[in-house]
């Protein structure tokens, strides 16, 4: 059976109770929360943050021994910036109709076509120069990445940076699903709502640490400081391909690990780097 993607009412962006805009000003895909289906007998390749980093996607792919036309890849996001081969990965993927999950550096990068949020009336720098390269069909297939692909048949959920536990999905913030990796309680009180952060606080945790799976096991990339993730109810596979150390593939059903290492460093690690 040909897997498919299904939209139910509440992962429509007419129907989803949130901003309509990412945070960067760029509108939200019309598919928020996607759901693919049709994957029981597939085996379903997840693979972590490529940045631009094409050669090194390949390496994986042949490692795994993936076959297009047998198995279903999926890309957790930030498709683009820091590696060398941006516009060559987004044409790479829209053209085999590779699923994604939009990143924070794919919507960077949308900001910047756009010219929305910081780009209105500022010059983009140089490393953006890529995006001169990409084809109408790029753009629109950026543009409608969704924010989290659930694939029901493994019960698996793929964002690119978490979720709130606790929290229903159509309620999750993009900004939170683009950036955040840290929870934290919102006050004092005992049992107090978790909240989401991007950087460290002093009270706040790794969000994987503190989730149940009530949405699944989720999958996601986003911190390439902290590295592969292992936790019960989550994965997260941001092993810094682009910092010059490895790209990491989550295999379904068995929940196997593999990993190719990097041919080069394509940028140099930030002193306080995440993603």
């Amino acid at each position: 059976v040909a897997a498919m993607v299904s939209i139910l009412p509440w992962v429509v962006r007419a129907h989803f109770k949130g901003p309509t805009r990412s945070p960067s000003g760029v509108p939200l895909p019309k598919t928020v929360h996607a759901v693919l289906g049709g994957l029981s007998r597939k085996r379903v390749i997840v693979v972590g943050d490529v940045h631009g980093c094409l050669d090194e996607l390949l390496d994986l792919l042949e490692v795994v021994n993936y076959d297009a036309g047998e198995d279903e890849l999926v890309l957790v996001g930030d498709l683009v910036n820091k590696g060398p081969q941006s516009a060559q990965v987004v044409r790479w993927a829209r053209e085999r109709g590779v699923r994604s999950v939009r990143g924070n550096h794919d919507d960077a990068l949308l900001s910047v076509l756009r010219r929305t949020g910081r780009w209105a009336d500022t010059t983009p720098p140089p490393a953006y120069d890529y995006g001169a390269e990409l084809s109408a069909a790029d753009v629109a297939y950026l543009e409608e990445l969704p924010y989290t692909l659930s694939l029901p048949d493994y019960q698996v959920l793929v964002v690119h940076a978490g979720i709130v536990p606790g929290k229903n999905l159509e309620l999750q913030l993009p900004v939170d699903m683009m950036k955040m990796r840290f929870v934290a309680p919102s006050s004092d009180a005992p049992g107090a709502d978790l909240v989401a952060h991007e950087r460290q606080m002093d009270d706040s945790v790794p969000w994987a640490v503190r989730y149940r799976g009530e949405l699944g096991h989720v999958v996601f990339g986003h911190d390439a400081k902290r590295g592969l993730q292992r936790e019960q109810f989550a994965t997260g596979l941001d092993t810094g391909c682009c910092y010059g150390k490895a790209l990491t593939a989550l295999i379904l059903p068995e929940h196997s690990i593999v990993s190719t290492p990097a041919r080069r460093v394509h940028t140099a690690v930030p002193v306080h780097v995440h993603s």
